[in-house]
Order: structure tokens, then C-alpha cells, then sequence
């Protein structure tokens, strides 16, 4: 299984962006996708999770409302429109894999995208 996240850029605190990871392989009803972030000096936090079958999507409690995952049963791309970007958002975001859909641990995620960065601005 193989991941590649996109969408990320410079954004003025107040916008939006979305983000995109595109996933290849073989994959199983059972996935569960997930969305991560990481910023300078930090560890590595979850953002949002979703089924492989567009349901039973999942979020960090800071974010609920701000940020929304999604994907579309059927389709290979899974989404992160994020919105109401603070400068504390900033950091790399990274989407992940996990073969048995777990939510929020990153280490149940086997498969691992090579990140996007967000830079919010003041």
C-alpha cells in the first residue's frame, strides 16, 4: 500500500486548505484511514480517522468542527478539508493506513504517507 499527501501550502490564519492522500495497493474493507500531524520539536498527534467505507469518521476534540475527513466509498482518495486554520496548525500532515481500522493510535497504522507541510501565518 502505498500513500502520497498533497494539499498542503501557506495559508493566512482564518483559511482553508485540502488535503488529499491518494492511496495505490491493495486494500480491504477493513482499512482505516487516518490523518496525523507533526510540528517542529513535537510529537506526532491525531488529527482524524475515518473507515474505508466513508464511515465512522473520528476526530481529535480540538478539531471537531474545524476539520472534516472524508472519502468516498468506491474511491481511493481520502480528504481533510481543514478550515479556520490557526497558526497552532501548523506542521506537517501526514495520512496513514491501518489494515484493521483502530482510530486514533499511530501505531496501528502500518502504511505511511511522506507528509505535507501546513504553514498558517498569523
Amino acid at each position: 500500500v502505498q500513500l502520497q499527501a498533497s494539499g498542503g501550502g501557506l495559508v493566512q490564519a482564518g483559511g482553508s486548505l485540502r488535503l488529499s492522500c491518494a492511496v495505490s495497493g491493495r486494500t480491504f474493507s477493513t482499512y482505516g484511514m487516518g490523518w496525523f500531524r507533526q510540528a517542529p520539536g513535537e510529537e506526532r498527534e491525531f488529527v482524524a480517522a475515518i473507515r474505508w467505507s466513508g464511515n465512522g469518521a473520528t476526530y481529535v476534540d480540538s478539531m471537531t468542527g474545524r476539520f472534516t475527513i472524508s472519502k468516498e466509498n468506491g474511491k481511493n482518495t481520502v480528504y481533510l478539508q481543514m478550515n479556520s486554520l490557526k497558526p497552532e496548525d501548523t506542521a506537517v500532515y501526514y495520512c496513514a493506513a491501518d489494515p484493521d481500522y483502530s482510530g486514533r493510535y499511530a501505531g496501528e497504522y502500518d502504511y505511511w504517507g511522506q507528509g505535507t507541510q501546513v504553514t498558517v501565518s498569523s
